[in-house]
């Protein structure tokens, strides 16, 4: 089956629909109470990269799991709609794609960052290891 609509489209299409904080707006609101930042990373690349200190955990592949109230795998700090979720990736690719199906599951309180965590770290932003499981 030949693909039909590429990535960069894909991307391209949920760009215009999404909200997006410059890397330095998401950088100086780290902190902020009412704010999440949301690592959609595979937890190698956490392990590997670490993080933004305090950011939430959802991989990407359960992320919409979570999200969803009726889902058997939700996660309660979802539920909060005095938050805003900030998502990220390593280049903004994945969190481009993730805010926009977030945001088509009704999500009005979600974003991402652009350039992802790679440009976070190039600004010079705060990073953090990894949390490590309690046994």
């Amino acid at each position: 089956m030949p693909v039909t609509k590429g990535i960069e489209k894909l991307i391209d299409e949920a760009m215009g629909q999404i909200k997006t904080m410059s890397t330095e707006e998401a950088i100086a609101a780290h902190g902020n109470d009412d704010i999440v930042f949301v690592d959609i990373r595979d937890v190698r690349e956490l392990e590997r990269e670490g993080m933004v200190p305090g950011a939430f955990h959802a991989p990407r592949g359960m992320l919409e799991f979570w999200v969803d109230p009726a889902s058997p795998y939700h996660k309660e700090i979802f539920s909060d709609d005095s938050k805003t979720f900030v998502l990220y990736c390593q280049s903004a690719w994945r969190s481009v794609l993730a805010t926009k199906t977030l945001m088509d599951m009704g999500m009005k309180n979600v974003k991402q960052f652009e350039n992802g965590f790679g440009g976070w770290k190039d600004a010079g932003g705060p990073v953090a290891e990894r949390p490590k499981k309690s046994k």
